[in-house]
């Protein structure tokens, strides 16, 4: 996309001394004649004196952008300097440029106005890819698109329970902008559809979404597959062959399984993610792509960490912003309505005539724990269609395997299950309580912050549900 032909973009400096503001300066001063750019910086932040009349937001033949240096401010000056911009120019992009920053607290700069954030140090590669993108995203017409890509993408995603809706209402937030995704979740959970769904929401959903599991690729091939090779590179190489980096260009990638990734191969990703160069096997030439990174696994990766399963400072670069997805078995309200999404659709394909369950199937399918999760529950409805002979299904039509789960258990076994359940419920309910404050929860807990984190943690309990404002 090019942009128009007046381009105007305000870079707002609110920590001078650290030289970040000039950096970026620099930047964006190399992207083209026809872009007008003014630096500000703001010595007094009590005061949000923007000159935002400068920005002609209102003139269809303009299109701007601001950049707002935020380093080392509190996330309370963060967010009312937003929101403050917001009001004043409310059609105009906001790129937050942010350090030493934790995934909610970014949530909380996209909930309240910001378009997308990078964090220092800053390059070329990663600046001036985000900044077209928003300059070319202003008409009616790319709205008008985006609000039906939304529409379509987000209603697969099908659910009421309260832990798994606070994650979807990340999807559109995350979509925004252009940050690398941690999407987390039991097998079958639903972690490549989060990852389309973000993909056919963001401005790069006209380019390639390339989809590999990790633990699918044959160890010795992962480069081959990722980075791509030469002719001659390596016996039975007769033609050179792009990787999955080339061919996600402009667009994203997403690996699942990352945590079954081998370790020479996330020094090699690493590297990519860091300058977006890489090198196809048996080339001496550094090759560039654009190319967003999403990343999924099944696996606790704090825990993959510490077995030294998975790079510490890969880990980092990954978890920019993540997506917690629930297992079924914490979703039960939502297996019936699954259930009846995934009878519709099979119902059609196989031209059945197959319009309802029974109460007794809903109970058997409600009880059931889901190993499996959402994936084994449409292959057990689309299992019932086919060999259905009643419009109705019933309980004899939903087969189950024994579940294990459901047989005696040691008196160790139960004990372990309910302290679970009721360090998750009280935990829960102090968060409640304390309006997600962590702090103020933890000294009713009668714990240090540390250990009452790492307890929220365990349970994979989302803050951001707790807080003001969140539904």
């Amino acid at each position: 996309m090019s942009p128009r032909s007046q381009t105007r973009i305000l870079l707002l400096d609110c920590y001078p001394q650290e030289q970040t503001g000039e950096a970026l300066e620099t930047i964006l001063a190399s992207l083209c004649l026809n872009v007008t750019l003014r630096r500000e910086v703001v010595a007094d932040l009590s005061q949000l004196n923007f000159d935002l009349d400068w920005l002609d937001d209102d003139d269809d033949s303009c299109s701007c952008l601001i950049f707002l240096v935020l380093s080392r401010l509190v996330q309370t000056q963060r967010l009312t300097l937003i929101r403050s911009i917001k009001n004043q120019k409310p059609g105009i992009p906001i790129i937050v440029v942010i350090d030493d920053c934790g995934a909610d607290e970014i949530l909380d700069l996209l909930t309240n106005g910001a378009a997308d954030f990078i964090a220092p140090p800053l390059t070329d590669a990663d600046t001036l890819p985000r900044t077209w993108r928003l300059l070319d995203r202003r008409n009616n017409r790319e709205n008008a698109v985006r609000a039906l890509k939304e529409k379509v993408g987000l209603k697969l995603l099908i659910g009421k329970t309260r832990s798994f809706i606070a994650e979807v209402k990340k999807i559109p937030l995350i979509a925004t902008c252009d940050s690398r995704v941690l999407i987390t979740g039991e097998t079958g959970t639903g972690k490549e559809m989060c990852a389309r769904a973000i993909h056919y929401l963001s401005p790069r959903n006209s380019k390639p979404f390339m989809a590999v599991n990790c633990g699918a690729m044959p160890v010795d091939l992962v480069e081959n597959e990722l980075f791509g090779h030469e002719r001659g590179a390596f016996t039975g190489a007769n033609s050179a062959q792009a990787g999955l980096v080339e061919e996600a260009e402009g667009g994203t990638l997403f690996l699942d399984e990352i945590d079954c990734l081998p370790l020479m191969a996330q020094v090699k990703l690493l590297r990519f993610l860091q300058d977006k160069e890489y090198r196809r096997l048996g080339s001496a030439k550094s090759r560039h792509a654009d190319v967003r990174m999403i990343v999924a696994s099944n696996a606790v990766l704090e825990d993959a960490v510490q077995r030294g399963d998975v790079r510490q400072d890969l880990y980092y670069r990954l978890n920019v912003v993540s997506i917690a997805l629930p297992p079924l078995r914490e979703r039960r309200d939502d297996i019936s309505l699954l259930a009846h999404h995934f009878l519709e659709k099979y119902a059609t394909a196989f031209h059945k005539d197959v319009s309802a369950l029974s109460s007794e199937a809903i109970q058997k399918l409600t009880f059931y724990n889901w190993p499996g999760n959402v994936r084994e529950l449409e292959h057990t409805i689309e299992r019932a269609v086919v060999f259905s002979e009643s419009p109705v299904l019933g309980e004899r039509d939903i087969v189950l395997p024994t579940q294990a789960g459901q047989s005696a258990e040691s008196f160790q076994q139960a004990k372990a299950k309910i302290i679970a359940q009721f360090e998750k419920d009280y935990i829960q309910t102090l968060l409640l309580s304390s309006h997600g404050n962590i702090s103020r929860a933890a000294q009713v807990a009668r714990k240090n912050r540390r250990a009452f984190w790492e307890l929220i943690r365990k349970h994979r309990i989302n803050v951001l549900n707790f807080k003001p404002g969140a539904s």
